[in-house]
C-alpha cells in the first residue's frame, strides 16, 4: 500500500474561501480542550474573548484601536506575499517607524501646531521604508533570503528602541523609568468618539484598506503582482522586473508598517517605551493569510486578532486565564488556516501495491 499526496487540478474557489471559517471552527474546539486542560471553564473563556469585548462601546473601541495597525501591516505584507515577497520582519519596521515618530515629538516637545502630526507621520513612514529597504536591496542585488534579514533586523530594531529610551531618550523626570517624555497635544491622535480612545488611525486603516484593493484588482501593476506571484516563469516571460516587485513589495509593507507604529506611541501609548506591541508585526502574518492575501479580507481578519487581544485580557482578569494562553489561540489559529489549507489544494491517494508488481 503507497500513500501519495496530489495536487487538486482545479481547487474548488468555495472552499478556499471557507477554509478560514473551518480553521477557526477547529480553533475554537482546541481552545475549549485547551481552557479545560487548563483548568478553566471553557464557556465563560470563550465568552470574555468574544462576547464580552464588543458589548460595550468602550470594548468595541478598544478592539477598533488595535484592529487599526494590525490591518496596516496585513494589508502591506498581503501586497509582497501575493508576489511571493517573504516580508517577516514587519515587527521591527513598526519599531524604527514608532522612533522616527518619536524622534520628531520629542525634537518639537516645546512646540505646538497642526503640522507636527503630519511630520510625524511621514518620519514614521521614511522609517519603515528605510528599515525595509535592507532586506529588499540584499534580496534585489545579491539574491539573500529576505526571509532571515527582515527577521532578524527586527531584533536589531528594538535594541535601538532600547538603547534610546534607556539612554539619551529616556525622560529627565520619568523617575529613571525608561521611557520619553509623553508627546504633547499636538503630537498625539485627537478622540473620535467619546468615551473611547478610538482615533484617526481607525479609518484611515480602512481607507488604505480599499486603495490597496483598488491596486490589486483595478491596475496594471496589481497584475503583475498576482502574476508574479502565481506563476513566476510567464511574469519573466512577459517582462516584469522582479527586482522591481521585491523592492515595491518592501517599500509598501515597510512603509504601512512604520506608519502603524506611529499610531501606536502616538495613540494609545503617548511616548516611547521598551517595547511598542505584544507582536503586532508577527500577528500581521496571520491576519495577512487569515484574509486570504485579500485587503477587505485582511479587514475583517484584523478585526478577529483585535478581538482575541482584547478578549484575551479581559479572560486574564475573570477566569485566571494564563497570558500565553492568547498566543497559543493565534499559533492554532494558523496551523489549522494551513492544514485545511493543504486540505483545500492537496488530495491523499491510497494504492494497493500488487506482489507481482516489478518495483523501480
Amino acid at each position: 500500500m503507497r500513500i501519495r499526496i496530489e495536487k487538486r487540478p482545479a481547487p474548488s474557489a468555495l472552499l478556499l474561501w471557507s477554509t478560514p471559517l473551518l480553521a477557526l471552527g477547529l480553533t475554537l474546539a482546541a481552545g475549549v480542550v485547551l481552557f479545560a486542560g487548563l483548568g478553566v471553564d471553557a464557556g465563560a473563556a470563550l465568552y470574555h474573548i468574544f462576547i464580552e469585548p464588543v458589548v460595550t462601546l468602550s470594548g468595541l473601541g478598544e478592539v477598533l484601536i488595535k484592529a487599526a495597525p494590525l490591518v496596516l501591516i496585513g494589508v502591506g505584507l498581503a501586497i509582497g506575499f501575493r508576489a511571493s515577497v517573504w516580508n517577516i520582519g514587519a515587527e521591527g519596521q513598526l519599531t524604527i517607524g514608532a522612533v522616527a515618530a518619536g524622534g520628531i515629538a520629542l525634537a518639537f516637545w516645546d512646540s505646538e501646531g497642526a503640522w507636527i502630526m503630519p511630520l510625524m507621520a511621514v518620519a514614521a513612514i521614511a522609517g519603515g521604508m528605510a528599515w525595509a529597504a535592507i532586506p529588499a536591496f540584499l534580496k534585489a542585488r545579491f539574491n539573500v533570503s529576505e526571509i532571515l534579514t527582515s527577521l532578524m533586523l527586527t531584533y536589531v530594531a528594538g535594541l535601538l528602541l532600547g538603547a534610546l529610551v534607556y539612554g539619551p531618550w529616556k525622560d529627565p523626570e520619568g523617575f529613571n523609568f525608561p521611557q520619553s517624555r509623553m508627546f504633547n497635544d499636538s503630537e498625539t491622535l485627537s478622540l473620535l468618539v467619546e468615551g473611547t480612545r478610538i482615533h484617526m488611525g481607525v479609518p484611515l486603516a480602512v481607507i488604505i484598506a480599499v486603495i490597496a484593493f483598488i491596486l490589486l484588482e483595478r491596475t496594471v501593476l496589481g497584475f503583475e503582482i498576482k502574476v508574479a506571484g502565481l506563476a513566476p516563469a510567464a511574469a519573466r516571460h512577459a517582462g516584469f522586473s522582479a527586482r522591481r516587485l521585491v523592492w515595491l513589495s518592501f517599500m509598501i509593507s515597510g512603509g504601512l508598517s512604520g506608519l502603524a507604529g506611529m499610531l501606536e506611541v502616538a495613540g494609545p501609548i503617548g511616548q516611547l517605551v521598551p517595547v511598542i506591541t505584544p507582536g503586532y508585526g508577527f500577528t500581521a502574518i496571520i491576519v495577512a493569510f487569515l484574509g486570504r492575501l485579500h485587503p477587505l479580507g485582511v479587514l475583517a481578519s484584523g478585526l478577529l486578532m483585535a478581538l482575541t487581544y482584547v478578549g484575551g485580557e479581559n479572560a486574564q482578569i475573570a477566569v485566571g486565564l494564563p497570558r500565553a494562553a492568547t498566543g497559543v489561540f493565534q499559533g492554532l489559529l494558523l496551523f489549522f488556516l494551513l492544514a485545511t489549507d493543504f486540505i483545500a489544494r492537496y488530495r491523499i491517494r491510497v494504492a494497493t501495491t500488487r506482489q507481482n508488481e516489478v518495483r523501480p
